[in-house]
């Protein structure tokens, strides 16, 4: 878990190396703040998606289960900066679904922690066949990255799209060729 006190020095110590002056007064509680937000922006840190996902309900459809327009926030490990989008779920129960909520439960789960988006695509898949056993998984999400549009190469706008499959999703082109068209795309 974190450690508000370690974050408020380090936020301090930022502070003082940025030039400013801790004292004053717009800066005597940012450190806490900045605590605070951390501890709410990376509290799937101790959480595991499993109690989400482990109570399930027998189900007699065999077709896929799609969850779209997922909104997620997430912080990059490389720069501590924000990087948001939306994920899209979709799987093929095996005799057994999971309440809607779950899919964006387990998202929250993996986005609140210090990410890559690539591992955090690929956590969701793999949360969801190792919990849920469903026949397969697709998930793919879209983000943009403030690395990219507040610093470096300076492209607001821009997005990056993720996709990782599992199971039959990776050997049914039929399969993927439904997920895209219950996309929209």
């Amino acid at each position: 878990m974190i450690d508000k006190e370690k974050v408020e020095r380090a936020a301090a110590l930022l502070l003082e190396g940025l030039g400013e002056d801790v004292g004053r007064e717009g800066l005597r509680e940012t450190p806490k703040r900045i605590a605070r937000m951390y501890e709410e922006l990376l509290g799937g840190m101790g959480q595991s998606p499993q109690e989400h996902l482990e109570k399930a309900f027998e189900a007699q459809g065999n077709g896929i289960v799609l969850e779209k327009d997922i909104v997620f926030h997430s912080v990059c490990e490389h720069h501590l900066l924000p990087f948001f989008g939306k994920a899209h779920i979709a799987y093929l129960p095996d005799g057994k679904v999971v309440g809607l909520s779950k899919l964006a439960r387990t998202v929250e789960v993996y986005a609140r922690r210090l990410q890559i988006q690539e591992r955090l695509t690929a956590q969701v898949a793999d949360a969801l066949m190792a919990y849920l056993q469903p026949k397969g998984v697709m998930v793919l999400l879209e983000a943009e990255h403030m690395c990219m549009a507040m610093r470096g190469v300076k492209k607001p706008g821009t997005q990056t799209v993720t996709l990782e499959s599992r199971g039959v999703f990776s050997e049914a082109e039929g399969l993927q060729e439904s997920f895209w068209r219950m996309l929209g795309r």
